[in-house]
């Protein structure tokens, strides 16, 4: 079993990062000082004139993981279509392509409350930067770290994280989708210059595959640099796929792999509550949740979290849990969603609605007719406010507490 690693190379804005599969041998498997020394010799083989480029191993071997390379031998059309969603993009190498804020002119800058302080986007020849920037009479000195790693895949927002030695922190400037425009990062206040916001295990379990902890398992932003894997992997959802690779390559019937159409419900809800079950802690070692086993094994809730107003990001599994549509039909997340391609268009969504529900059943049929066949969602389930992101800006997402929250929508709608 050769030794699988993604292989970072970030030059500047015109050389886009590149991932690449890179097989070594047994050998060096076992000794990572050396896997990058011959990783720096192979580089400067095959690239001539790449020395002082930056060189970053963000996909060491996890335990009996294989990689997305390996479902896609078999399951090629569904990994392909995979490899293009919102979960799989959730964290990446910086690039033009993968940061959508702009770098030019006067569309790099974010202005504060603070007539003294603003920030720059930089891009430079070895990377990307963020950049606070003190005016007189301030005598606050100015600060840029570089941007490592590029969180969310894009939809809503974005956020960057920056690498001091082995410590991972969470720039001061995210990126919002449907404002265009660059905005101070959750979690930070505005009108300050602060780059210490520390990035715990608990963030990196929902946008990477892994990351090797130093020092306290849940609070420490320490980790092995060489052992981050970025996105979220087939493996994250279906577990370690290494036994069941093996036993498809050698023609065997053993399958070893996680499939959701055989749990029941509350454990596919449970594969789901990994990243949108709402704020858990964990009682056992960052990124060992096994698909298939009761999340509460894993981590416990959050009181505070499961209360009776889930938040729209991040808890959308409470929310479902609230509806009488799965109160009564039991539904659970992949009813709707199909997290192996983009789903995008909400009338899509209308179209499972009225497999259980009646058009004419719906109070305002008489009013609008046909008109409501697409409309489902926009009434029932519409994009609400989120008390969790809030930047300069409140993030909002779709609604998932069936009904509810409908009712609410069209009683405003008809005041108006």
């Amino acid at each position: 079993m050769s030794f699988r690693a993604r292989l970072v190379l970030s030059a500047s804005e015109f050389s886009p990062v590149k991932l690449t599969t890179v097989d070594l041998p047994r050998r060096i498997r076992s000794n990572a000082s050396r896997a990058n020394g011959f990783l720096h010799a192979l580089l400067l083989f095959v690239f001539p004139g790449v020395w002082g480029m930056r060189f970053l191993l963000v996909g060491q071997a996890l335990p009996n993981y294989e990689g997305d390379e390996a479902c896609q031998a078999c399951h090629t059309e569904i990994v392909t279509s995979y490899l293009g969603t919102p979960h799989h993009l959730t964290s990446r190498a910086p690039t033009k392509e993968s940061i959508l804020g702009s770098f030019a002119g006067s569309e790099n800058i974010l202005r504060t409350a603070n007539p003294a302080l603003y920030f720059r986007m930089e891009s430079k020849p070895d990377g990307f930067y963020e950049k606070a920037v003190w005016m007189p009479p301030a005598t606050n000195v100015d600060r840029m770290e570089r941007i490592d790693i590029v969180i969310g895949s894009g939809r809503v927002g974005q956020t960057d994280l920056y690498w001091k030695n082995d410590h991972l922190f969470q720039l001061p400037v995210s990126y919002w989708v449907d404002l265009g425009t660059w905005v101070n990062s959750p979690g930070y206040r505005d009108s300050t210059a602060n780059f210490d916001r520390p990035v715990v295990p608990r963030c990196l379990e929902c946008h990477a595959t892994y990351a090797a902890g130093v020092g306290p398992p849940a609070s420490s932003n320490q980790y092995k640099r060489e052992s981050l894997a970025l996105g979220i992997p087939c493996e994250r959802c279906h577990g370690a796929a290494r036994q069941h690779a093996e036993a498809m390559s050698a023609k065997r019937a053993e399958l070893r792999i996680a499939k959701l159409a055989t749990m029941t419900g509350h454990r596919q809800m449970d594969v789901c509550g990994q990243c949108h079950g709402g704020r858990r802690f964990p009682v056992r070692a960052s990124f060992s949740y096994v698909p298939g086993e009761p999340l509460d094994k894993f981590y416990v809730r959050d009181p505070a979290s499961s209360s009776a107003s889930p938040d729209v990001h991040g808890n959308q599994v409470a929310l479902l849990q609230m509806s009488r549509c799965y109160q009564a039909a039991k539904l659970t997340c992949a009813t709707c969603h199909d997290v192996h391609r983009n789903q995008r268009d909400a009338a899509t969504f209308s179209d499972r609605c009225v497999e259980c529900h009646a058009p004419r059943t719906c109070g305002e049929f008489p009013e609008l007719k046909e008109q409501i066949l697409k409309r489902c969602v926009d009434c029932h389930l519409p994009v609400q406010a989120s008390n969790l992101i809030i930047s300069n800006f409140r993030g909002k997402q779709r609604e998932r507490w069936f009904g509810v929250t409908g009712q609410k929508f069209m009683a405003s709608r008809r005041a108006r």
